[in-house]
């Protein structure tokens, strides 16, 4: 993720600050309602778990055994075969925001393969292929959650890693040899599709795929403009050319132009930092997806859109949005904002990438590189997400 004036690496960790904001700010009202949960035994907690967690504010990772909670009639376990590697991780590990529980073990794009079922399980049996996203419990009472859009829990969605599930326990994310998860939390990886690169379909594959289809931005012929190609932005341009839209990318450096045509795939690129060429883009697009965090400002992208257009934020923009309420007047046009998605939605994204085979651009890494990929992820150093390798490599 780019914006102007930053590098990828504070977009990231903007973004993950301001998304785990939401979730600790939404969870407050979620543990006093339990009733949902009575059908699982919450002392069952005596399944020796393999994993690596941080200890301290270093967020330095090492081996680390715990425990999983025993499985429940509606709970499926899966052996981890890959997870995605987000700069979130490192967010909650460095106790960045002040809220870490150590040991803590990170990991919210996690795929693998199921090991045991709980007796009222119906949608999964054991062997079958499985992700596991950002969330891992909802109240399942409130209206998002009957609309499938879990994420927006108004009790409070679970955190994969670093959360307080129902029964008081602390959830241990996905660098470790399994987990635990109510089966509605769970989708099937299509046969097809590779594992390793299933795994960021659940973090930044989402989070562009929900607001698109929302929008209507699957409309073939229309335009979209995407701002950054970090490990959120790629998967936009690769959505939009899988939607048969016209693609332009923006970013502030030169750097990036390369990549965005010849590797991703894009139709255009525009250096949003010259003025000129972002002149000749006024009311070109039909749709913008702002992946960039930090301070940047709307209204020079706003001109860009036709009538009637939408810019989505998926970034987030600093502490506050800088717009003239004349660019959303003048042509009708329209902000909106959004995290990742429901359950309903995830399980269509995953179907729609196997059959228009969108794959993310990963680098596969052994689990005790976590710490180096960790280091090169603070410096912009990957295109476009890590992926540790859990089953070969966690001993």
């Amino acid at each position: 993720m780019e914006a102007a004036g930053s590098s990828d690496v504070d977009n990231e960790f903007e973004l993950a600050v301001y998304m785990y904001i939401i979730f600790v700010n939404s969870s407050s009202s979620f543990y006093s309602h339990q009733s949902i949960f009575s059908s699982i035994k919450p002392d069952m907690m005596n399944n020796n778990c393999h994993g690596w967690a941080a200890r301290d504010e270093s967020g330095v990772l090492s081996p680390y055994t715990f425990t999983r909670r025993e499985v429940g009639n509606e709970d499926v376990a899966l052996k981890i075969t890959h997870c995605g590697i987000c700069f979130a991780d490192i967010l909650f590990t460095k106790n960045s925001l002040g809220n870490s529980r150590y040991p803590l073990v990170p990991g919210h794009e996690i795929v693998g393969i199921v090991k045991e079922v709980g007796s009222s399980v119906h949608h999964f049996k054991v062997g079958d292929r499985v992700g596991v996203g950002s969330y891992v419990n909802s109240c399942r009472e409130c209206d998002s959650c009957k609309q499938n859009l879990e994420i927006y829990c108004s009790k409070g969605s679970v955190y994969t890693s670093n959360g307080v599930d129902f029964d008081g326990t602390i959830t241990n994310g996905g660098y470790s040899s399994f987990i635990v998860v109510h089966e509605r939390y769970c989708f099937r990886i299509p046969d097809e599709y590779p594992l390793a690169l299933a795994a960021p379909l659940l973090c930044p594959g989402i989070t562009v795929y929900s607001p698109m289809l929302r929008h209507k931005m699957n409309q073939p012929g229309k335009s979209l403009g995407v701002i950054g190609i970090g490990g959120v932005g790629h998967l936009a341009v690769k959505f939009g050319k899988a939607f048969g839209l016209n693609v332009t990318v923006f970013s502030t450096r030169i750097s990036k132009k390369e990549e965005a045509l010849s590797l991703l795939g894009a139709d255009k690129f525009v250096l949003s930092s010259d003025e000129q060429q972002m002149k000749e883009m006024t009311d070109s697009l039909d749709f913008i997806i702002d992946t960039a965090s930090g301070n940047h400002p709307l209204d020079p992208y706003m001109s860009l859109l036709k009538t009637g257009g939408v810019l989505s934020l998926v970034g987030s923009p600093g502490d506050e949005i800088k717009l003239s309420p004349a660019s959303l007047l003048r042509g009708m046009k329209t902000i909106s904002g959004s995290l990742a998605g429901g359950v309903k939605e995830t399980r269509e994204m995953l179907d729609f990438c196997a059959a228009h085979k969108i794959y993310p651009n990963i680098e596969i890494v052994p689990i005790q590189y976590a710490n180096e990929a960790w280091e090169r992820l603070e410096k912009g150093d990957v295109r476009y997400r890590f992926v540790i390798d859990v089953e070969n490599s966690l001993k």
